[in-house]
C-alpha cells in the first residue's frame, strides 16, 4: 500500500513568517500537534511541532525530565513564552524537513516514524510540493484494515 491511499489531503500549511502564536492557535482550533511549514509554491521547508515551541519556551532540560515540576522558575518560562509567541516559526522549525513522497511504500514510513520518533510527516508529490500529510493513525487505521 503506497501513502496516496491513506494519507490526510486535506491538509493546513503556514509560511515561515508565520507568528509562533498565530501557529498555536490553528493548532489548537485543529488539534494539530504540527503543522509543515511551506514556502509561495508550496514546497516544504520546514515542520514546526508543538516539541519545537516547548524547546523554545523551557529549558533544555525540560525534556530530558519530563515533568514541569523541575522547571526551577516559573517566571521565567512565562516570559519566554511571551518572548517567543510574535516571532516567525522559521526560528523554530525542524529543517530540513523529513518528508515523504505520495507514492512511498506505508511500511517504509513507519520505519521513519519509529526511527525518528515522529507522529506527522507531510507528504510531497514528485516537483516536493506539499500534497498532504501521514500520521501514525493512518498507518494504524490501514494495518488494523489489512491494507498493509
Amino acid at each position: 500500500m503506497r501513502v496516496f491511499d491513506v494519507m490526510t489531503r486535506d491538509v493546513t500549511a503556514v509560511t515561515k513568517d508565520e507568528s509562533v502564536e498565530n501557529v498555536l492557535r490553528i493548532m489548537s482550533s485543529q488539534l494539530l500537534s504540527g503543522i509543515p511549514v511551506v514556502s509561495e509554491d508550496m514546497r516544504v521547508i520546514g515542520f514546526i511541532s508543538e516539541s519545537d515551541i516547548i524547546r523554545a519556551t523551557v529549558p533544555s532540560y525540560f525534556s530530558l525530565l519530563q515533568s514541569a515540576s523541575f522547571i526551577p522558575d516559573m517566571n521565567q518560562f512565562l516570559r519566554n513564552a511571551k518572548l517567543v509567541k510574535d516571532k516567525p516559526v522559521f526560528e523554530y522549525m525542524s529543517s530540513p524537513p523529513i518528508v515523504v513522497n505520495e507514492h512511498a511504500n506505508l511500511i517504509h514510513v513507519a520505519d521513519i516514524m519509529i526511527r525518528h520518533n515522529i507522529k506527522v510527516i507531510p507528504v510531497v508529490d514528485d516537483l516536493g510540493r506539499l500534497v498532504g500529510v501521514i500520521g501514525r493513525t493512518n498507518i494504524l487505521k490501514a494495518a488494523m484494515e489489512g491494507a498493509l
